[in-house]
């Protein structure tokens, strides 16, 4: 606490008028670029390793970055917090980018890959059943870099797997085939801090590097 309270009181120090200028128009209004769902964990930041300013990105952050799929009467079929937010970043903030973003050594895949009967936290337990889509594949799938370890390879499943669960929503579907939305699959790896795309052509998550940054712009 001490650390954060010290971090509020640097950050009204070096407070510039511009900062300044910047933030009174935010007050205005937000129009980010893309709603970014990732990880709870405290060590994925992506203002960081994005380097996004205020205002760039409509954040929702979950344990294991999930997103529960949509029932047939058009709701979710449990929690609203991520799917409020996508209607909220559709309809009002009109983004034309969703993210799902997973990162290694996520405490969530390990718990599902372990079991989730094995979770004395009830509520986490039930949460991760949203999750399990990429358990199912773990086994099966061909898209995924073997020198991972298996908790690794299910969190690249995962963010496929949610990928698919979005678009489960009638919302999603409609500016889909619009073509006014585009989702993209992200990794993040935490001792490296390398991030990774999933790349559709290659059908496997590739390094973000000039090359492939490039490649994903023109597409």
């Amino acid at each position: 606490m001490k650390k954060l309270i010290n971090g509020i009181l640097e950050f009204q120090r070096k407070l510039k008028p511009s900062d300044r200028e910047t933030f009174a128009k935010l007050a205005l209004g937000q129009s980010p670029d893309a709603l970014f769902i990732g990880c709870s964990d405290s060590r994925v930041a992506v203002n960081v390793f994005a380097s996004t300013d205020p205002g760039d990105l409509f954040v929702v952050r979950n344990v294991g970055n999930l997103v529960p799929s949509c029932g047939s009467n058009g709701l979710s079929t449990a929690d609203e917090s991520a799917p409020a937010a996508i209607e909220f970043a559709l309809n009002n903030l009109n983004v034309a980018h969703i993210i799902i973003c997973g990162h290694s050594e996520c405490g969530a895949m390990q718990a599902l890959v372990n079991g989730r009967d094995s979770i004395k936290d009830k509520n986490l337990a039930a949460w991760l059943k949203h999750g399990e889509g990429g358990l199912k594949l773990l086994d099966k799938s061909n898209r995924l870099d073997s020198t991972l370890l298996k908790h690794n390879q299910l969190s690249q499943l995962n963010v496929l797997a949610q990928l698919e669960n979005l678009k489960t929503y009638p919302l999603i579907q409609s500016r889909l085939t619009a073509k006014t939305l585009k989702l993209h699959g992200w990794w993040f790896e935490l001792s490296t801090a390398a991030v990774f795309t999933y790349d559709e052509v290659q059908e496997r998550f590739v390094k973000f590097d000039e090359a492939q940054g490039e490649r994903t712009l023109a597409r």
